[in-house]
């Protein structure tokens, strides 16, 4: 699949994959900054943002859209940035094509397998019918009738469209992400991966534990962890400077 991407800035290619319901809009500001070093390539994945659209969604098959994207480019060593979901389709492409990675950095994710906790999410965006609401307003009452959290809904929102003059369209393929939700939390299995890796996690966020340490330093023997205190699982917009001076020191 030919995936949609941006790119701005000079210098060694850094690439960001975004997380589940994301998308390269999600990077700019931050994406800005790292461009002042860095050419920065946003990439929207697989039923998110505007790459296409699909009836087949998992791991393997996102990275080899990425791959494909790295190939068309004629790349050959990319840093990259993975946050969420996001972060494993980088593990993923790591353990298939680590020749092609330099270093990478993973925001708020492991391989492991996760539980389900996006239910509440996945009701709400399907309990928005954009037949009857005219804008983001009346699908934010909505959608708060499921998700509390402003930030979230706003997050989730982005999403929204305008296809043509008085009818909104989302960006992302709810019915798909929503049917294939095991796939995105399930594990990525490898032996191990050599590539130079820094984990970034959030000191409020569960998604690395003080317990996940001894078996990622197993599992990717040539990576740190780094913990961005007050922080919760969207590291990268809840602490923004922080977030870019780990990465540009880490990357160099």
């Amino acid at each position: 699949m030919k995936l949609h991407y941006r790119t701005i800035g000079e210098g060694k290619p850094l690439f960001i994959l975004h997380g589940l319901f994301g998308s390269s809009d999600n990077w700019q500001t931050l994406g800005k900054k790292f461009a002042e070093d860095y050419q920065v390539f946003f990439v929207d994945q697989r039923n998110h943002g505007r790459s296409p659209h699909s009836e087949d969604f998992n791991y393997d098959l996102m990275v080899e859209d990425f791959a494909e994207l790295v190939d068309d480019l004629g790349l050959e060593k990319i840093n990259v940035v993975g946050h969420s979901m996001g972060g494993k389709t980088v593990i993923a492409f790591a353990a298939k094509y680590p020749d092609l990675i330099d270093k990478m950095v993973v925001a708020d994710i492991s391989h492991k397998a996760y539980e389900h906790h996006h239910d509440q999410i996945i009701k709400g965006l399907k309990a928005i019918n954009l037949n009857e609401l005219s804008s983001r307003g009346a699908a934010d009452k909505v959608l708060a009738q499921y998700v509390q959290e402003i930030g979230v809904r706003q997050f989730l929102l982005k999403n929204l469209y305008w296809v043509e003059k008085g009818q909104l369209g989302w960006r992302i393929n709810i019915p798909v992400l929503s049917r294939e939700l095991d796939r995105i939390i399930e594990e990525i299995e490898f032996d191990t991966i050599q590539t130079e890796t820094l984990f970034i996690r959030g000191e409020l966020s569960n998604y690395i534990l003080e317990s996940d340490y001894d078996e990622i330093g197993e599992k990717f023997p040539n990576s740190s962890i780094e913990t961005l205190m007050g922080s919760g699982h969207w590291v990268h917009a809840e602490s923004p400077r922080e977030f870019y001076s780990l990465v540009r020191n880490f990357i160099g």
